[in-house]
């Protein structure tokens, strides 16, 4: 079963992937565009041309697992954009909103670290 913690990376691509593409696919755009390591544990985020699916691959020490989720009406309202970088990090309580097809950076949620006062 694949569980995603908060102690884990998630990179989220910016522009939309060829859904056709299978786990080695989306492990090779994970290292040419991404730039990331496909081994690493990181959570790889993307998204379909017409923004009405998404699929997660991630390597959990043993194998890949590749998850995808289409929304039955509609499209998914927000993604992020950026005109210089390919992809952008996000907390896992945010990907867990996005896949709910919800907006992740209306999400009020407390910091993941946070000084304690003495």
């Amino acid at each position: 079963m694949i569980q995603i913690t908060p102690q884990m990376r998630v990179l989220v691509a910016i522009e939309a992937a060829d859904f056709r593409r299978g786990i080695d696919g989306l492990a090779q755009l994970c290292r040419t565009t991404l730039s990331g390591d496909p081994f690493s544990g990181t959570v790889f985020v993307f998204h379909n041309r017409r923004a009405t699916a998404v699929k997660i691959l991630v390597y959990d020490g043993q194998g890949f697992w590749l998850c995808h989720k289409r929304l039955s009406k509609g499209q998914f309202r927000w993604w992020p954009s950026s005109a210089d970088k390919a992809a952008t990090a996000m907390q896992a309580h945010e990907l867990q909103v996005l896949v709910c097809a919800g907006d992740p950076s209306a999400t009020r949620a407390a910091p993941v670290w946070r000084r304690v006062s003495a």
